[in-house]
């Protein structure tokens, strides 16, 4: 059996990518395959297929596409206990086979899509989600403590300053002011990026802060 699957056999902007014919996957021992339903796109990735992260990470010509994912259990393998066939899962491919029909991934790259969740939010939510939620594990903001949050209305940034605000903490988000409305609405306090910004921010918390969540990077 054959499914259509999204690759590319050099590196380029989006034209490069081809729809093809491959071979359907099965699940090996602890692998499940998923029927997607929805599937993302990170800049990561764009920078894999453009080869500008060719040193770091080169890709696997032909390299398929898409981390980031949202489907049905269509397949299960030996040892597999945690998901069964039919249920709805959101999941991360470290292959970036995601764009695809079908994509085969451990199952410890899945867990459950939860109910309501629109199918498209879904499918990109495992990465961001994850990343945010390792950063709020790794700060460990509390009731009390006042941390910042750099690149607050971001993909990554949007859910660590909400995760960040549920814990108690006082979070400063730190975001292009087109988006302080939207930061106010979740209980951040929301300051603009640009020449002053160390000083807004020691207007804000003059005592000091616990901690600088950084989803923007760059020094």
């Amino acid at each position: 059996m054959n499914m259509e699957a999204v690759t590319f056999e050099e590196y380029g902007g989006p034209e490069v990518l081809e729809v093809v014919d491959v071979p359907e996957p099965s699940p090996g021992r602890g692998e499940v395959v998923v029927r997607i339903v929805a599937a993302g796109i990170n800049p990561g990735e764009s920078a894999i297929r453009s080869g500008a992260m060719k040193e770091v990470y080169p890709a696997n010509f032909p390299e398929g596409q898409g981390s980031d994912l949202a489907g049905v259990i269509s397949g299960v393998g030996e040892g597999v206990e945690d998901v069964s066939v039919g249920d709805a899962v959101i999941g991360m491919s470290d292959s970036r086979n995601a764009h695809a029909e079908y994509a085969l991934l451990p199952a410890e790259r899945v867990t459950p899509k939860p109910e309501g969740l629109d199918w498209a939010v879904a499918g990109s939510l495992y990465i961001v989600g994850t990343t945010a939620e390792v950063m709020i594990r790794a700060a460990r903001p509390a009731e009390g403590e006042t941390v910042i949050v750099s690149g607050a209305a971001g993909g990554v940034g949007t859910l660590v300053t909400q995760l960040a605000v549920r814990t108690g903490a006082r979070v400063v988000a730190v975001a292009s002011e087109a988006n302080h409305e939207t930061l106010r609405g979740w209980g951040a306090e929301p300051v603009s990026y640009g020449e002053g910004l160390e000083e807004r921010i020691r207007s804000l918390a003059p005592d000091g802060v616990q901690a600088l969540l950084d989803a923007y990077g760059g020094g």
